[in-house]
């Protein structure tokens, strides 16, 4: 299907270009969303006449989201979720998450605005771009960790996706197996052992 595109949309076109985009994903996103009109006479003669008026709404927008830029781009948010010792998260971190996060923190981010190809499953540090208008983008940093502690370690550059990480370099040692175990009972064990051999 042909569209004109009423705004800029990443890696499609420019505002009034006509493009070729698939049936469904125009039906489900480019037309009900308003930010494209089926390419037909009557709708090329419709956006020639708003044309002004859709330039002067993008620019106040890109306004606006450049202003959340500013204060938005470079900032790091620490995200503390439960995972296991090699740093596997219990679930993981979606664009949902992130939303809540930055919401929660006075920016009015949707879903949507989050570029998130696959959502992120395992502790650590990892960028994440935010499209607040479709020419204005920001990156911000998600640091996240079993704590705030972690969170610290994390940023001073610590790997802590192992048990000698997260315990201590001593965990091994600090084990001592032979503490859980009374000299009887070991007494008894080599006897055991000594009569297994004789029985032979």
């Amino acid at each position: 299907m042909e569209v004109i595109l009423l705004e800029r949309i990443a890696k499609l076109g420019h505002m009034g270009e006509v493009v070729k985009v698939k049936d469904g994903y125009a039906r489900n996103f480019l037309l009900p969303s308003g930010k494209a009109l089926r390419a037909n006479e009557t709708n090329r003669q419709r956006f020639e006449a708003e044309r002004s008026q859709l330039e002067a709404r993008n620019n106040e927008r890109k306004a606006e989201a450049a202003k959340v830029a500013e204060t938005l781009d470079g900032k790091s948010f620490i995200v503390v979720r439960a995972a296991g010792e090699t740093g596997q998260l219990y679930g993981s971190v979606a664009t949902r998450d992130i939303s809540e996060l930055l919401n929660g923190e006075g920016f009015n981010v949707s879903r949507n605005q989050i570029n998130l190809n696959t959502p992120i499953k395992a502790i650590g540090i990892s960028e994440v771009v935010i499209a607040l208008h479709p020419e204005v983008e920001v990156t911000i940093t998600l640091n996240i960790a079993r704590s705030a502690d972690e969170a610290e370690r994390q940023l001073r550059g610590e790997d802590l996706t192992s048990a000698e990480a997260i315990y201590g370099e001593d965990v091994n040692e600090a084990a001592r197996p032979e503490e859980f175990f009374s000299e009887e009972a070991e007494f008894e064990a080599e006897e055991g052992e000594a009569e297994e051999e004789q029985g032979e």
